[in-house]
């Protein structure tokens, strides 16, 4: 079975991935704004995952 991810489900987390790091470096090295900025990161991520997630649903269902 293939699975196939549309651009939102890819970009999205991409970006929590580089949100998380940059949220664990920022707490690491005691960076309060970097840390917020990753978190922030993300879940603009999440968001855009679930997006593409809803549209990979819907598009599954027609």
């Amino acid at each position: 079975m293939q699975i196939i991810m549309n651009k939102d489900q890819v970009k999205g987390r991409v970006k929590e991935a580089a949100g998380k790091i940059k949220e664990v470096t920022g707490k690491v090295v005691g960076n309060t704004k970097m840390e917020i900025d990753g978190k922030i990161e993300k879940n603009v991520g999440k968001v855009q995952s679930v997006v593409g997630d809803t549209r990979h649903d819907l598009k599954k269902h027609r």
